[in-house]
């Protein structure tokens, strides 16, 4: 029974994880409808930023995460200005493509800039450090991406219900036009929710990383695996999602330790029994279209 608990506390903590990623890729699908490839390299990026700062300039670490997100609240917004903005009338298949050549070109940026070699990040919450809790185990990894992923989840509330910002761009996920009748800005909510995107994709992509090693493709795994967390939730629903990562988290570990050669399929497994029984997800409400 301990085992089964320990299992359990590991995978929220990991699909704490995922659904913090799978929140920042959702917060774009609502307001613009695009699916951006290159999220989890835009937290790679952020990642570099902070390994830079504290390696090569030995700034203390809060300082060296505020100034990596507030470059990546720039980045949301340069990318999506360069490579959206200018295609208005996109189909999905070319913002795909755009979201994959910006991730192609972030991971030769890291390359060129930091090498393709790999490092390893430290910060505050050591996955070394542990505290036992009546027998089971519990990191201060753990407990750091648990408390940072609830308080995500309390601001954006906060934010989408109670803010100017917030309403704005859930009634420009809503409806563009009758939004932009009413004088609100849509391109300025479009780059908004890029740069929110941004933010919570590098505080995710900063845990990730501490559990592994930094290098340019290091969240092509993680990010993989988070969208099979965002398509198990449903792409219309932040709670969804969140919650969806939450459960593709327990099954994987649970799945692993039964089975530990496969754990890394588990994910993809999950995405084809949910696409095939319910392709909106368990908590995304499901439209039929009429002819």
């Amino acid at each position: 029974m301990t085992t089964i608990a320990q299992l359990t506390l590991d995978g929220l903590a990991t699909g704490a994880c995922y659904g913090l990623l799978a929140i920042a890729l959702v917060i774009i699908y609502k307001t613009s409808e695009v699916v951006n490839f290159a999220q989890g390299e835009m937290g790679m990026f952020s990642s570099f930023i902070i390994y830079h700062l504290l390696v090569n300039y030995n700034a203390p670490f809060i300082p060296a995460l505020l100034i990596a997100l507030a470059i990546s609240f720039i980045i949301g917004i340069l990318i999506e200005f360069i490579l959206l903005k200018p295609v208005k009338k996109a189909t999905l298949l070319d913002t795909i493509v755009l979201t994959l050549a910006a991730e192609l070109f972030l991971i030769g940026f890291a390359g060129w800039k930091w090498s393709y070699e790999q490092k390893q990040l430290n910060i505050l919450w050591s996955y070394e450090k542990t505290h036992n809790m009546g027998g089971i185990i519990i990191n201060d990894w753990s407990i750091a991406v648990i408390f940072t992923s609830f308080f995500t989840m309390v601001f954006l509330y906060l934010f989408f219900k109670y803010t100017k910002f917030g309403i704005a761009m859930r009634a420009t996920q809503q409806n563009k036009f009758a939004t932009k009748l009413m004088g609100t800005n849509v391109e300025r909510m479009f780059s908004l929710s890029w740069a929110f995107s941004s933010v919570i994709g590098a505080l995710a992509a900063m845990f990730f990383i501490t559990r592994s090693t930094l290098d340019p493709s290091t969240m092509l795994e993680p990010f993989l695996k988070t969208f099979a967390a965002a398509v198990l939730g449903g792409l219309m629903s932040i709670p969804g999602v969140f919650i969806g990562g939450l459960i593709l988290g327990i099954i994987e570990n649970l799945f692993g330790y039964v089975w530990p050669h496969w754990k890394p399929i588990t994910a993809f497994v999950v995405i084809v029994i949910v696409l095939c029984i319910r392709p909106s997800g368990l908590f995304a409400k499901h439209y039929i279209r009429k002819v």
